[in-house]
Formats: C-alpha cells, sequence, structure tokens
C-alpha cells in the first residue's frame, strides 16, 4: 500500500497498468499526462460515470504516479466529508489532487465556497486537480452557479463501462500482474454468477487468487466453486 498525504492508504494495485483504456482511452491518456506533469497540462480534470466505471482506478493511479514526482493527495470525499471542510485547505500546497465522489458535497454552500477557492488558486499556479462524479458538472445543480459554470468549462471525461468481452480482458489482465493465468471459460462463469461490476469481480478474482495459491491449484470453475461454498 502507498501512504499519501490525510493519511489516505491507496492500493498497489491502483495504477495505469492494472487499468484497461478499453474505450476510454483518450481520457486516460490526458490522465496520465496530466500526473506525470508533461506538457502543459494542469488546471481542473473531471471524470464522471456510472460505478463499476473506473473513476476511483484512474484517481488513485494519477496520485499514485504524480507523488513519485511531486506532492499529490487523494481524497475520497465519502469518507472524508464527515471530517468537514478543513480536511480541503491543505490542497494548496499540493502539486496534484484527486478528489473523489465530489458529488456528495455539491449543493452545500459551506464546501462549494471552499472549492471555490481552492479551484481559483490551482488554476494560478498551474497545479493538477482531478475529480470524479456520477454526473459531469452541468447536470449537478450548484450552491454557486460560478463554480459550476467554471468545472463545465474543464476538461471533462465521461468514462464508458467494460462490455462483457471488456470485461474479459481486465479480469485477465489483472491475473496477469498478479502472475498467473486466467482461463477465459472461468472469467465467463464468474460474469454470469456474480454482478457484472469491476469492483466486485477484481475483489472476488483477488480472494480467489489468495485461495489458490494457499491450495497450490489452478483457477478453474471446480475449485472456485469449492472456494464459494466455504
Amino acid at each position: 500500500m502507498r501512504q499519501l498525504p490525510l493519511g489516505v492508504r491507496i492500493p498497489d494495485r491502483a495504477v495505469f497498468a492494472s487499468f484497461l483504456p478499453a474505450r476510454n482511452q483518450e481520457a486516460v491518456q490526458y490522465v496520465k499526462t496530466l500526473a506525470a506533469g508533461g506538457g502543459t497540462s494542469s488546471g481542473v480534470v473531471w471524470l464522471c460515470g456510472a460505478p463499476g466505471s473506473g473513476k476511483t482506478h484512474l484517481l488513485q493511479a494519477a496520485c499514485a504516479q504524480a507523488s513519485e514526482t511531486m506532492r499529490a493527495a487523494y481524497l475520497p470525499l465519502t469518507e472524508l466529508a464527515p471530517l468537514g471542510v478543513e480536511v480541503i485547505e491543505g490542497l494548496r500546497q499540493l502539486d496534484c489532487v484527486s478528489v473523489d465522489d465530489i458529488d456528495v458535497v455539491i449543493g452545500q454552500i459551506e464546501w462549494e465556497r471552499a472549492l471555490f477557492s481552492v479551484v481559483r488558486e490551482v488554476e494560478d499556479v498551474g497545479s493538477r486537480v482531478i475529480v470524479a462524479a456520477k454526473s459531469p458538472p452541468a447536470l449537478l445543480t450548484w450552491a454557486l452557479p460560478d463554480l459550476g459554470s467554471r468545472l463545465s468549462a474543464s476538461a471533462v471525461f465521461q468514462l464508458r463501462a467494460l462490455d462483457e468481452r471488456e470485461q474479459q480482458e481486465a479480469l485477465q489482465l489483472r491475473a496477469r500482474l498478479r502472475g498467473f493465468e486466467l482461463p477465459e471459460e472461468t472469467s465467463r462463469w464468474l460474469q454470469r454468477r456474480f454482478p457484472r461490476d469491476m469492483r466486485a469481480l477484481y475483489e472476488i478474482l483477488d480472494t480467489l487468487d489468495e485461495a489458490a495459491l494457499v491450495a497450490q491449484r489452478r483457477l478453474t470453475v471446480p475449485f472456485i466453486r469449492s472456494v464459494l461454498r466455504e
């Protein structure tokens, strides 16, 4: 696990190498460039999409890469918002910030004032802020319309969820990075038996991999059935 500012820990597997771009190639490349500090990329990037479309993975990957060369932080607001608006006060001192689930605080005037201040300062000093929400900024109800307008003018990318074939490719990529091969029939079986949400499928795959290591077995369908029955 990587330890980053604000005590938020990012899984080691949350990196760009383990993210299958599929039809989100443009968004992934833009975020990678931003996190690497390359070119003239700065300002705010807005990622939106349904749960399981990869928003959190990209935010964490960006933060992990940026932290190698600059001051970076990952803020999951679903977890941190109850602590109060003070949690974002230190963002002005950072070079790259990933703000997850920003929509949980939209509509709250105190939060929006603080966010507006951060956005303006980021644009002034050339820092990077990558935010994620279920919807694009133009479709949210803002307490500060000026903030909504400003963020609507940022780089906005709608992430597309993986289709069935792409999910199989993503699972096989995850398996290869963990050092094993996932048979195609096994990945199809997992898709049929479990919700087609990549976060859930990844968690199941990780659990099965650990069980296979202990038992010194391949991830065959019969073995998976035996593990899940337990």
